[in-house]
């Protein structure tokens, strides 16, 4: 709960900083424009990393808790529901990574079948919306400097 209770502040984040963006668009806004568009953008692109990435890494240790509570809990839970008995057969351990964010199940043979597919879109959107922050957010500074140059040229 904890998890998407952090997922849902990190989204409400970004849809106030997507407003920010939005807001540009109207007349009055404020001068120099382009810097603070790209620094808006980028927080917007952060807080939507932070707020998938939350998501998915309290996913894992949602499995991770669960493994060892009660009765039927070993194996853990996400390695046995929804696979058929071929899958599951020989199941021996499980495997949690933070980063990248993904729940592996062993078998004894070695083979590994991962629990649960909807890490890998988690992983590719909170990479690539870092990405996105950090390319607006270096062309927030060349903007700025760009414009500093500008203006001493000028002078």
């Amino acid at each position: 709960m904890l998890g998407l209770g952090i997922s849902v502040v990190c989204a409400l984040g970004a849809l106030v900083a997507a407003a920010g963006v939005v807001a540009m668009a109207f007349p009055g806004r404020p001068e120099p424009w382009l810097p603070l568009l790209l620094r808006r953008a980028a927080t917007m692109f952060a807080w939507a990393a932070v707020s998938v990435y939350s998501l998915g890494l309290f996913a894992v240790l949602e499995s991770e808790w669960e493994f060892g509570e009660g009765a039927s809990s070993v194996p853990a839970r996400a390695c046995l529901d929804g696979f058929d008995p071929d899958t599951i057969e020989g199941l021996s351990h499980h495997r949690a990574s933070h980063l990248p964010l993904r729940f592996d199940c062993v078998r004894g043979d070695g083979t590994v079948y991962t629990a649960d597919s909807s890490y890998v879109w988690m992983n590719w959107a909170s990479v690539s919306f870092a990405l996105s922050a950090a390319g607006l957010a270096i062309g927030a500074g060349y903007a700025t400097e760009f414009r500093a140059r500008k203006t001493a040229a000028g002078s």
